[in-house]
């Protein structure tokens, strides 16, 4: 924890004449509030699979080609 999170986590604690360990009780009892349900290893995300969009109705092939012929028109 750093020491300035440490040093405010203390000061509140005196504060509110709590013992610090009531202190991150309480914090962690609200973050439960927050957070409800961890999931217990949930699906794992995986990457969507690519969707074939195409660029101006040309083929992947098509498009490679008029790349390449771009790039000889500016060598």
């Amino acid at each position: 924890m750093p020491d300035e999170i440490c040093r405010d986590v203390k000061r509140l604690a005196a504060d509110k004449e709590w013992s610090l360990a009531e202190t991150l009780r309480r914090g962690a009892e609200l973050l439960l509030e927050r957070y409800p349900q961890v999931p217990e290893r949930a699906e794992i995300w995986q990457l969507p699979e690519p969707r074939d969009l195409g660029w101006r109705g040309m083929t992947h092939q098509e498009v490679h080609e008029a790349a390449i012929e771009d790039m000889e028109a500016t060598a």
